[in-house]
């Protein structure tokens, strides 16, 4: 496997070794020993599965309290996925990433806990899986507005479209508003 930094160093695109013939491919998505080697120490509680139709959007969420590292990847389709910081005090605080993540490409990305993290679909529909390192708490779900100017998240969406929202993402805080950890 290869950890890359992204320009947010914390937060890691992860490049697993795919073995492939004509039967099809193996990979391996998780393996203590070789993440904690590439600098993923960490401890999984829970896994989700989101279905999402093209340019549905989906985020941007994080836990106020139980903070949750995420370690996300596409079974089938293709997403832009995207990590912002909110920890107060971090060189990156307030910055993003993106990156795209396909069921052809394989890779995944380690969001740890103190950054709030969304989707958008860019494929007809797409399987998204994430395992948490600790258990959803609705009660401290916050959400950022997917299109805060203050953080200017390039979302490859066709032009002149707005994305799907469901009704907690279409009313998202301003990022200045943010209860940031």
């Amino acid at each position: 496997m290869q950890f890359e930094p992204t320009r947010i160093p914390d937060v890691v695109l992860v490049r697993p070794k795919v073995f492939g013939d004509s039967r099809g491919y193996f990979l391996e998505t998780w393996e203590e020993r070789k993440f904690a080697a590439g600098g993923i120490d960490a401890r999984f509680v829970q896994d989700n599965h989101s279905f999402s139709a093209r340019n549905t959007l989906r985020g941007l969420h994080w836990q106020a309290q139980q903070t949750q590292g995420k370690l996300v990847r596409v079974v089938a389709g293709s997403v832009y996925d995207v990590a912002v910081d909110i920890r107060r005090g971090s060189p990156t605080f307030g910055q993003w990433v993106g990156v795209t993540l396909s069921a052809e490409n394989h890779h995944m990305l380690w969001v740890p806990a103190g950054f709030a993290h969304g989707f958008v679909v860019l494929s007809e529909s797409a399987h998204f899986l994430y395992r948490c390192t600790d258990f959803y708490a609705p009660q401290y779900e916050r959400t950022i507005l997917w299109n805060d100017p203050d953080l200017g998240i390039k979302w490859p969406l066709p032009a002149g479209s707005t994305p799907i929202l469901s009704a907690k993402d279409a009313v998202g805080m301003r990022f200045r508003d943010a209860e940031c950890l």
